[in-house]
């Protein structure tokens, strides 16, 4: 699995980073979805690398994702601004146009 972080991006998540240097996670948000199968790709930050985890190769900052949250998430994929919102794509088409720069949050 694979992230592509445009500079704008990588900036912007940098400047949310409160902490500096922490891993950035690809976060299936199931919150006030109903079941665990809905929910929407986000971005969230963490300082804990544990066994949960596994590292998505990156060209910009350290990644991670949740090893039974990957199957929601494409195995290429581009983390882009537009008009002010991250925005996550792949190949296959748009896995979140609007995230919020103020909802990545720590988890």
């Amino acid at each position: 699995m694979e992230l592509h972080i445009t500079e704008a991006a990588k900036q912007e998540l940098q400047n949310r980073d409160g902490k500096q240097n922490r891993y950035v996670v690809l976060w299936y948000d199931t919150e006030g979805c109903g079941c665990g199968v809905n929910g929407v790709p986000t971005v969230r930050f963490t300082d804990n690398f544990t066994d949960k985890y596994m590292e998505v190769e990156s060209d910009g900052l350290p990644v991670l994702i949740q090893r039974q949250q990957a199957t929601f998430f494409a195995e290429s994929m581009t983390l882009t601004m537009v008009n002010g919102m991250l925005r996550l794509t792949s190949p296959e088409g748009i896995l979140n146009p609007f995230i919020a720069p103020q909802s990545v949050c720590e988890i």
